[in-house]
């Protein structure tokens, strides 16, 4: 990521498994995502008490968020009810 990109967060969570789908389709689609916060967590043990960030560049954030909730509905998974959640 070039130093003078910003990010915006579109999705905070605990579920691993759901980071690692939206991380895979997003760069399916060519978009390079990052998570925020994996280190925290592992530093807590690995118990989940803190939600890891799915972070992309301001200006992949749009066709991201479009992607993230396609990719949730084909999957049956609602958006995850929490702040920093797709859509919110």
């Amino acid at each position: 990521m070039p130093r003078n990109e910003t990010v915006k967060e579109l999705l905070r969570t605990n579920d691993v498994v759901l980071l690692s789908f939206l991380e895979a389709r997003l760069k399916g689609e060519g978009i390079e995502p990052f998570i925020l916060d994996m280190n925290a967590s592992i530093v807590e043990g690995s118990i989940g008490i803190l939600p890891r960030r799915l972070m992309v560049i301001d200006e992949d954030f749009d066709r991201a968020e479009v992607i993230a909730k396609i990719a949730l509905k084909e999957s049956g998974e609602a958006p995850p009810d929490e702040p920093g959640a797709v859509g919110e």
